[in-house]
């Protein structure tokens, strides 16, 4: 069986956008929720994907260390080749271990000068050179449109970035149904999407860009950490 047949499409494709890389090279987007709803897991199967198509996912953490971060990836990996009925599934997995690199930063430590050092040395020793970079745990404050603006001038247009957005509950969202730390930033953005809790699963919104829909195809299981289509 082929690493295809684990992960059929992008996670986020069936919101509405039929093609596999929904935001273009140097392009944005974002997975926006409260702590621990699972905008982490949700971008790791976003960059299983990735992987499994051969393309190279950096995975920045301002928060866990490497150890946590590749846990988070083995357990949903094992998760889609169980639903997927996947029989080689250790021999797919280390296949796609080179594709990934994890790198991480304290959060007072990170910039962009920082990051683009980093990168510079990785891809110039022909290390590592990323498709797909996710950003997790970078607070969208009063200072984070500084930083976003730096991200978007790095040399290396090639990769498109995705963050994962706490919201906080107590925020009432703006009458785009955005959340407040969201706004002044969203035009930097070609996707943007929220996970909502209700019951016992988490609704799948997308609040910007083509795959923009009232009424998502898709929850997301905690439990299993993975998206499935509503029953």
């Amino acid at each position: 069986m082929s690493s295809q047949t684990v992960i059929i499409a992008n996670p986020f494709a069936r919101l509405g956008n039929n093609v596999e890389d929904i935001i273009e090279k140097g392009g944005f987007g974002a997975v926006l929720a409260r702590a621990g709803v699972g905008k982490t897991a949700l971008l790791v199967q976003l960059a299983l994907n990735h992987m499994l198509r051969n393309r190279n996912v950096l995975h920045i953490s301002l928060k866990d260390p490497v150890a946590k971060i590749s846990l988070w990836y083995k357990e949903i990996f094992n998760n889609l080749a169980e639903q997927n009925k996947v029989g080689n599934a250790q021999e797919i997995w280390e296949s796609l271990l080179p594709h990934r690199f994890i790198m991480t930063f304290k959060v007072e430590g990170f910039s962009v000068p920082k990051l683009e050092e980093r990168l510079t040395d990785l891809t110039e020793q022909n290390v590592f050179c990323p498709d797909l970079v996710i950003i997790d745990g970078l607070p969208f404050d009063e200072n984070v449109s500084a930083v976003l603006n730096d991200l978007k001038k790095l040399p290396c247009q090639k990769m498109s970035f995705w963050f994962a957005v706490t919201t906080h509950r107590h925020e009432a969202p703006e009458t785009s149904a955005m959340p407040p730390q969201m706004v002044p930033v969203a035009n930097l953005f070609d996707i943007i999407i929220q996970l909502r809790p209700h019951e016992r699963m988490i609704h799948v919104i997308s609040l910007k860009g083509n795959t923009s829909t009232d009424e998502s195809p898709l929850i997301f299981d905690p439990a299993a950490m993975i998206l499935k289509e509503k029953s």
